[in-house]
């Protein structure tokens, strides 16, 4: 127990301290989401004017702070997390025995998400603006994961370079883009193994040019063995979602696209995995269902007026013969893509009650577990957040079939120096 309570002391904690604990890192009012109760009452027991139930302390260790405890001793790989999001294309390599050293993320609501989720030692970073991070203030490290925006380059400074006969590098290239950040990280510490992941749009952006240079970049100037494929997310998840996913390494290793094991998209999950059962058998600490047989919260059921108004907006537009309205699905259906906007009126996935209710929302339990995330991943913040979070977020298990392959090499390319080193 001594053991424990120093590497876990949130186990031995008391219930005010624990309280303490996570007032430090979450708002009261994203206390009181994660809790179910209103944010008065994390107030008042924050300043000890009422005494909290038994089962708060659990929950807080349950849906507010990271399981198990920091990494220690050496790790199979070092990698870095940048423009991490809530940590989708972390949790796989994490599994394989990486360990992540620095993490970005801007937005302070994603980064709550993360926090809760990921438990880091003494020597990880975590810097909220890239660009303000020099490059040589990062660790090394031996893959580097990016889901960078995509950001609009501007080719005019590099047209008059050429047209003046001047060297040029990626920094002109790419100035004024996130991919930079990029960039400049890569070139400073060379890390084995890269893993971008951006939008399907990313391809076609500015007929092409954009991912030109971004290809260019890393091939030509900085000298990395890159492979470009689209994945649909629906090989795992109930869910159209096309990304475009860069992977490249430093040396020339045996990496192959025909080597990820997707499972047929014909063969594809429908929504029914995903959906609440709604007949007791999912946790009664869920704030998104009510009642004993644990059904779906009616604030996910849309009102009279908004399902009116999406169905008469789909009518226009298909007057007009335009492809505009709602997804209504069902359990044996197959989603449209989840995006950030999700949170506005959820028109591109509406669950269908069947006869003549209204159609609901996916909760944001649902929306994790339709971006491949498990039940175990804490949801801290307040539903509009979570939507935008996953909608943003990659599919875990795409990254989880790409890393499956990426990190055996690796020790591919520590075996090969080895074995270059004994030649010579």
């Amino acid at each position: 127990m001594d053991i424990l309570s120093a590497h876990v002391p949130e186990l031995f904690m008391p219930t005010y301290e624990l309280i303490d604990l996570a007032l430090t890192r979450y708002s009261a009012k994203e206390v009181a989401v994660a809790l179910g109760v209103d944010p008065k009452t994390v107030r008042r027991w924050h300043l000890r004017e009422t005494e909290p139930k038994p089962y708060i302390a659990d929950a807080i260790r349950q849906r507010l702070l990271p399981l198990g405890e920091a990494p220690t001793g050496p790790a199979a790989f070092r990698f870095i997390d940048l423009f991490a999001g809530i940590g989708g294309l972390r949790l796989p390599f994490e599994k394989l025995g990486g360990r992540c050293v620095f993490t970005s993320e801007w937005d302070s609501y994603a980064r709550k998400t993360y926090a809760a989720n990921f438990h880091d030692g003494p020597e990880h970073t975590f810097a909220g603006d890239i660009t303000q991070v020099h490059e040589d203030d990062v660790p090394d490290h031996d893959v580097l994961l990016a889901g960078f925006p995509c950001q609009p380059f501007s080719i005019a400074g590099v047209s008059k370079k050429n047209a003046l006969g001047r060297a040029h590098g990626f920094a002109d290239k790419t100035q004024g883009t996130l991919f930079f950040d990029v960039a400049r990280i890569i070139a400073a510490k060379r890390p084995k193994a890269l893993l971008l992941e951006n939008v399907k749009n990313l391809v076609s952006h500015d007929k092409g040019r954009t991912f030109a240079t971004i290809i260019d970049v890393l091939r030509n100037e900085l000298g990395y063995h890159v492979h470009t494929k689209v994945i649909n997310g629906k090989h795992f998840v109930p869910q159209n979602r096309e990304r475009i996913m860069i992977v490249g390494f430093r040396d020339d290793v045996p990496f192959n696209w025909d080597d990820l094991e997707l499972p047929p998209l014909e063969e594809g999950p429908k929504l029914d995995s995903i959906l609440h059962r709604e007949d007791g058998t999912d946790p009664a600490e869920w704030h998104y269902l009510e009642g004993e047989k644990r059904r779906v919260s009616g604030k996910y059921t849309l009102s009279d007026k908004l399902w009116e108004y999406l169905q008469n907006y789909a009518e226009k537009h298909r007057m007009k013969g335009n492809g505009f309205g709602f997804g209504l699905v069902t359990r044996d259906d197959t989603s449209r893509t989840l995006s950030a906007r999700y949170y506005k009126d959820g028109s591109e996935i509406l669950v269908s009650r069947g006869g003549r209710k209204n159609p609901r929302r996916l909760t944001p339990r649902e929306c994790a577990r339709l971006m491949g995330y498990d039940d175990t991943f804490r949801i801290p913040v307040s539903d509009t957040r979570a939507y935008m979070q996953f909608g943003n977020s990659v599919v875990v298990p795409v990254v989880a079939a790409i890393a499956n392959v990426m990190v055996p090499l690796l020790d591919h390319m520590d075996t090969e120096k080895a074995a270059d080193r004994k030649v010579a």
